[in-house]
């Protein structure tokens, strides 16, 4: 169990707060809005009220006792650029901080966030590739060279085994899991499958050898 301080509730905010609260994560919620705290209660660990470009607020929450720190605010940079260089100046041990502009990106890391995450950004290059074609069915970037795809099996792929299509040699990729409807998974599938045409695969590999295997 991680230890988080969570800052800022809106609706990315609050969301985080709820997977943390569904992953059994113990979890302080701040926001400068009663509403919004008062809302979150029922989610989380505690909730307090209060202003994190406040360093003596700040201070009170013992920011140096959390595993991570999460700077959720997204609708006033000056803020989380403020809350971001308060918590590593008192000792932070990890602070990942909501961007929305790559300028806002390099100047919160530059203020001491270790790491960045961009929900618009992602979930629009996401969705972009997941609807650039009808055979793929979902995407996770892992870097900027390496994806997974959820993909369909070629028909010319049916009936026939991992080792007889040399699919790592051949293609370069590796069939992660296979997917038979929505809540069956075969994950790390033996070398001798026989691959159906009523299944999905999850495929690992550089972003340009998924990209030609899925134009064959």
């Amino acid at each position: 169990m991680k230890s988080i301080l969570l800052i800022g509730l809106g609706r990315f905010g609050r969301h985080m707060a709820q997977k943390f609260n569904e992953l059994n994560q113990e979890v302080l919620a701040v926001d400068i809005d009663e509403e919004r705290v008062n809302d979150i209660l029922p989610f989380v660990t505690d909730a307090q009220i209060g202003d994190s470009t406040s360093e003596a607020f700040l201070s009170s929450l013992g920011v140096r006792n959390f595993d991570r720190c999460v700077v959720a605010i997204g609708d006033d940079f000056q803020s989380s650029l403020e809350t971001t260089s308060l918590l590593k100046d008192l000792g932070a041990p990890f602070v990942l901080a909501r961007a929305s502009r790559d300028v806002h990106a390099k100047f919160l890391l530059r203020n001491g966030a270790d790491a960045i995450i961009y929900p618009e950004k992602d979930m629009a290059v996401r969705a972009a590739v997941k609807y650039s074609a009808d055979n793929i069915f979902d995407y996770i970037s892992l870097t900027p060279d390496y994806s997974i795809y959820e993909t369909e099996v070629p028909v010319w792929w049916v009936g026939k085994t991992i080792v007889q299509l040399a699919v790592r040699t051949k293609y370069h990729i590796n069939v992660l899991a296979l997917k038979h409807g929505d809540n069956d998974m075969e994950p790390l599938p033996s070398p001798d499958h026989v691959f159906r045409g009523d299944e999905r695969m999850l495929i690992l590999g550089r972003n340009k050898d998924i990209e030609r295997f899925l134009q064959l």
